[in-house]
């Protein structure tokens, strides 16, 4: 359940309500807006019908609320405003789609800095890049690690890009923290409960990767498990999911965007690169996510792919990014949406 509080309330009644909200054994959520503050009570509220009696008694509270979806911390009911994550002055969810751009893995000093030059120049706002790659086979290129951070560290230094990177598991939780911007939980930790609950008692952005056969769902309870910990800053990803077809790598499904939009006030993010697994569609359908209203990005780009170590067929060359950059803020301003907003001057 939700208790929405009076607009007149203050923070003795706020710290009023969070005691009482203890005593009765649940945790408490804070979602505070401009006007309004709700709180979420997080723990099992079936049957607890005198707990919504006895907060509800309260003269500063304006409503309790039982929220019966399966989403309490994700869903519209407990955050009526749109969330904005703010990176630096990086702004994802807010009034203009956000693009991360980069390598899948990083190779090398030279590799890394050409391309974040190139995307920063072409008007991306965040560098991505994977320092430890999962991988299909054990035998294909692993990342680079430590060293890996640490050219992703330079990179930052030099063009002013923030940095994405994905962490696999909970032996590299600090060392991945102390580099990265946002965390990256990629498709195949989606639900790595004990991942996502670490990450939640982490006070950094983290970027939820939609399971290669996870339902909307299983997408947003995963969410759920970061949030439940105390980290709200939670952006959702689309990278295409499993079907029968084989012309593609996975299915891009854009469908989840509008879809989420109606669920959640979480940031959603399109990834056209693995949603698609060819170089040559990521730009239809990156501006087809810019279409159906996405709040960003992720692109994967590479100075030459044909040497890639890691995900060569479907990255960018620095030209073709550039291009996609061009041709996502059209669509983006003739939508109408880019007022007041203002795109880099390279676009």
């Amino acid at each position: 359940m939700i208790v929405v509080m009076k607009s007149q309330s203050d923070q003795q009644d706020l710290d009023e309500i969070l005691e009482v909200i203890k005593e009765e054994g649940f945790e408490a959520h804070l979602s505070q807006g401009v006007e309004t503050t709700i709180i979420g009570l997080i723990g099992d509220t079936a049957g607890k019908e005198q707990v919504q009696s006895r907060l509800a008694s309260f003269s500063s509270v304006e409503k309790v609320i039982p929220i019966l979806d399966p989403y309490k911390l994700t869903g519209w009911k407990f955050k009526p405003e749109k969330t904005v994550i703010e990176v630096g002055e990086v702004k994802i969810g807010g009034e203009k789609p956000v693009v991360m751009a980069g390598p899948c893995a990083v190779e090398n000093e030279e590799q890394l800095m050409t391309t974040a030059r190139a995307v920063k120049e072409a008007g991306a706002e965040v560098l991505r890049g994977g320092a430890f790659k999962p991988r299909t086979s054990p035998y294909s290129f692993q990342g680079l690690g430590e060293e890996g951070l640490k050219l992703l560290d330079q990179a930052r230094q030099e063009t002013g890009l923030k940095i994405i990177t994905e962490l696999m598991d909970l032996d590299h939780l600090e060392l991945v923290a102390e580099y990265t911007d946002i965390i990256q939980i990629g498709a195949r930790n989606m639900q790595n409960y004990p991942l996502l609950s670490a990450i939640g008692k982490l006070d950094k952005p983290a970027m939820l990767k939609r399971g290669m056969s996870a339902t909307i769902r299983e997408w947003l309870l995963a969410a759920e498990y970061i949030m439940c910990e105390g980290n709200q800053q939670v952006i959702l990803c689309e990278r295409g999911i499993r079907t029968f077809g084989e012309e593609t790598r996975n299915t891009l499904d854009l469908s989840s965007v509008p879809m989420v939009n109606e669920l959640s006030h979480l940031p959603v993010i399109v990834d056209p690169s693995h949603g698609t697994g060819r170089w040559e569609l990521v730009n239809p359908m990156a501006r087809a996510a810019i279409a159906v209203g996405v709040d960003g990005l992720l692109v994967e780009v590479h100075p030459n792919p044909k040497e890639a170590l890691s995900d060569g067929p479907q990255s960018l060359k620095l030209k073709k990014f550039a291009q996609l950059m061009a041709d996502i803020k059209m669509i983006h301003e003739s939508l109408g949406e880019s007022q007041g907003t203002r795109w880099p001057s390279a676009i």
